[in-house]
């Protein structure tokens, strides 16, 4: 791991963060990315790792990165997504879904993964070696509990891209695979989210887990270690479910 460089994004939410704090015990050289602001260099400071900040629903914000990246750090051998979310959305009727709340949701939880693979992976062909990992949702494979229409669409999306760019680039050496989290505590969002469903449902919630317990940062963060290293170099083209055995 020691040669290699990782892109973590999406470091502000919690799950991001302990994904790049992973990769760095691990050996790998880590560079975060989330949106500028205080969010981002607070993890970075937290963890003494560099950080580049961009707007990845842009592509121009994501080549303008990327190419920084490359100069001061070197090629990306591994990228880990772990840009999403709600964006502060909640459930709505089919009626009242807005448009543009809609392609918000798309724009980082797909798009970026698009735009993130086009400009890292022509270095991880040349290098014939590279590991994307994407973060998507028990959301992408079934109706979410969120009831937004848009992060559940967007999820599948990533489903489907995940595969697409596995059966193109696993030739090129580059494994493609993407982590199903359960329910995590890893943001003030997720929380609320929480905290909303009140004591019973919550209990609820937890009988229906094989495990008994809500998951943590860590437990997808070990996942990623995982599917980033040498040994899942066999692996590619997952949906790799991490609930405690919820699905």
């Amino acid at each position: 791991m020691t040669a290699r460089v990782a892109l973590v994004t999406g470091v502000v939410g919690g799950i991001g963060a302990a994904i790049a704090q992973r990769l760095q015990a691990d050996g790998a050289r880590v560079v975060v990315s989330d949106l500028r602001g205080a969010g981002l260099q607070d993890v970075a400071d937290r963890l003494s790792l560099p950080a580049a900040a961009a707007d990845l629903g842009d592509p121009s914000a994501v080549a303008d990165m990327t190419a920084r990246i490359a100069a001061d750090h070197g090629a990306v051998d591994i990228l880990v997504n772990a840009a999403g979310g709600v964006r502060g959305q909640v459930g709505t009727a089919l009626e009242e879904v807005d448009p543009a709340a809609w392609h918000s949701l798309f724009a980082i939880n797909v798009d970026a993964s698009l735009y993130l693979s086009q400009a890292l992976v022509p270095a991880m062909k040349d290098a014939g070696w590279g590991r994307i990992v994407t973060i998507s949702s028990g959301a992408g494979l079934r109706p979410s509990l969120t009831g937004i229409h848009a992060y559940t669409a967007a999820k599948h999306a990533l489903v489907g891209l995940t595969k697409q760019l596995s059966q193109e680039l696993a030739r090129h050496g580059i494994c493609v695979n993407s982590i199903a989290p359960g329910f995590i505590l890893s943001n003030p969002a997720t929380r609320a989210q929480w905290d909303a469903l009140g004591p019973e449902r919550q209990a609820q919630f937890i009988e229906r887990i094989h495990t008994r317990r809500l998951g943590t940062p860590e437990d997808i963060a070990a996942t990623a270690a995982f599917l980033t290293s040498e040994e899942a170099g066999w692996i590619t083209g997952q949906i790799l479910s991490v609930d405690g055995g919820i699905s």
